[in-house]
């Protein structure tokens, strides 16, 4: 996956993956185009989900997803009102938006909220995905509050949203009354809420 390309390269592209239909067009010759895009700007458009998921698996998935979505929706790019990588880095981060989504959902039991807060520091407004200057701010943001955080409480957090325990795992793996984690967590939580409210 190298990043040595142009606008006109992706586009052409797009282009031919969007022409799947068309009668006429050889058989294959769309996925080999899909191939080519992912070998093109794959490994850019995996820098993007990771920034927004923060896992190198679920980035992966999330890389598999946005191609999934290419496929589909070629055909709607339009050069007039998006350069081609601003449009596919924000179907990147449109699916990396809805892998944490869905992954929050899975685990409402746990009343693990972590991922919430770190959602909102980086949704953002920006209409160009592949605006990494406001990313590193909030990811510094984050950072600095999880380091004002008693020992304890930033490995429960960290325990709980970067490896997707539940409060019982938790307690199990701390040995820790569940009672307790639940109710460090939620003060960790509530910390960490004022505390990124400063950096807003």
């Amino acid at each position: 996956m190298t990043g040595d390309f142009d606008d006109r390269q992706v586009m052409a592209l797009l282009a031919r993956v969007a022409a799947r239909q068309d009668a006429g067009r050889r058989p294959g010759d769309a996925e080999a185009a899909l191939r080519q895009l992912y070998d093109l700007v794959g490994g850019r458009l995996y820098g993007v989900a990771l920034r927004v998921v923060g896992n190198r698996e679920w980035a992966e998935d999330v890389l598999q997803e946005t191609f999934l979505g290419i496929w589909r929706v070629a055909g709607d790019y339009s050069s007039s009102l998006s350069p081609p990588m601003a449009w596919l880095g924000l179907i990147a981060r449109s699916r990396a938006l809805d892998l944490l989504r869905r992954r929050a959902s899975e685990r409402a039991d746990a009343g693990v909220e972590l991922d919430g807060v770190v959602a909102e520091t980086v949704a953002g407004d920006s209409a160009d995905p592949m605006d990494t200057a406001q990313a590193s701010e909030q990811a510094w943001a984050v950072h600095e509050c999880l380091r004002k955080l008693e020992a304890r409480q930033r490995e429960l957090v960290s325990l709980a949203y970067f490896r997707d325990l539940s409060h019982s795992e938790l307690a199990a793996r701390l040995r820790l009354p569940l009672g307790t984690v639940k109710t460090w967590v939620r003060r960790a939580l509530e910390q960490l809420r004022g505390c990124l409210g400063g950096y807003a």
